[in-house]
């Protein structure tokens, strides 16, 4: 593996799109497995532009394995942030924030 490119393509730009895509799910109020769907295919992408960039295997499964566990977990924090913010954007009388991943019912 190396370092140099899985850090420029996996986490910087894979991983960006990832953060994008699970605030994205999370905005449109969609279910959580939606996030693992699309971090599958962005996992692809991510091997292919490492194959046609910088000469890495195409066909690589530990490879792959990898970069979509990286990119999925990019995509599943954006994912908890963004629907904890909207939650309590949205629903103040109902919740408030008890984390930046969590959130409490009020209780009067």
């Amino acid at each position: 593996m190396n370092i140099p490119v899985f850090i420029g393509v996996t986490l910087v730009l894979f991983g960006g799109a990832g953060y994008m895509m699970g605030q994205a799910v999370a905005i449109t109020w969609r279910p959580l497995r939606q996030v693992f769907i699309y971090a599958l295919l962005l996992g692809a992408g991510d091997r292919f532009l490492v194959f046609a960039l910088f000469g890495g295997e195409l066909i690589s499964p530990g490879g792959y394995l990898i970069d979509t566990t990286a990119i999925t977990l990019i995509a599943l924090l954006a994912f908890r942030v963004t629907r904890v913010n909207r939650m309590i954007s949205q629903y103040p009388w109902l919740y408030r924030r008890t984390g930046l991943l969590s959130w409490t019912e009020i209780k009067e």
